[in-house]
């Protein structure tokens, strides 16, 4: 679901800076469509920030709000990537406790079988904690992969907002042709 949800999180870079460039030259009717039309977080801040910027609003006060939503779109876009990390983190303390669990069992049927050290009195054990391990790292390296990935692309749409915030702004107070 997170998948789905930060796959288009990136798209549009070449339509923003087009749009960019159109309230540049004096066109904000067709920079904030195209602002609206677009799906991604920094097209969302971009569509508010030329509404704010075409009623007249400016400076440090815009620049606050601009970066308030800024975050809320970043925090919507991280938002449950801690479980997904600590799925991550959690999953092979439990294989090992599998596997110490798996360890006491073997010696305490070693310990039954008063030191006749026969293979399949050793085998349940063993196998319960080689099991348990490779469980654990079987859910801890797809879910550390993903936490990184869907990371690293919550964090290039933030890198995304920041620039076109920042060069919108530019745009804005550059002199009009």
């Amino acid at each position: 679901m997170k998948t789905l949800q930060l796959w288009s999180v990136t798209s549009g870079e070449i339509r923003r800076q087009d749009l960019i460039a159109k309230y540049e030259d004096g066109d904000t009717i067709s920079a904030q469509s195209s602002a609206e039309q677009g799906r991604a977080p920094a097209d969302r801040v971009l569509a508010f920030a030329i509404t704010s910027l075409e009623k007249g609003r400016s400076g440090a006060a815009l620049m606050t709000e601009l970066t308030r939503r800024g975050n809320e779109e970043f925090n919507a876009m991280t938002r449950h990537l801690r479980l997904l990390e600590l799925i991550a983190m959690i999953s092979p303390l439990l294989g090992l406790l599998g596997t110490v669990l798996g360890m006491i069992q073997s010696f305490q049927e070693l310990e039954l079988a008063q030191g006749a050290a026969n293979a399949s009195v050793l085998a349940g054990g063993i196998w319960q904690a080689l099991l348990t391990t490779a469980a654990g790292l079987l859910v801890a390296i797809p879910a550390a992969v993903g936490a990184s990935l869907l990371s690293s692309r919550a964090e290039r749409a933030a890198q995304l907002i920041e620039g076109a915030v920042a060069q919108l702004m530019l745009a804005a107070d550059a002199p009009k042709p």
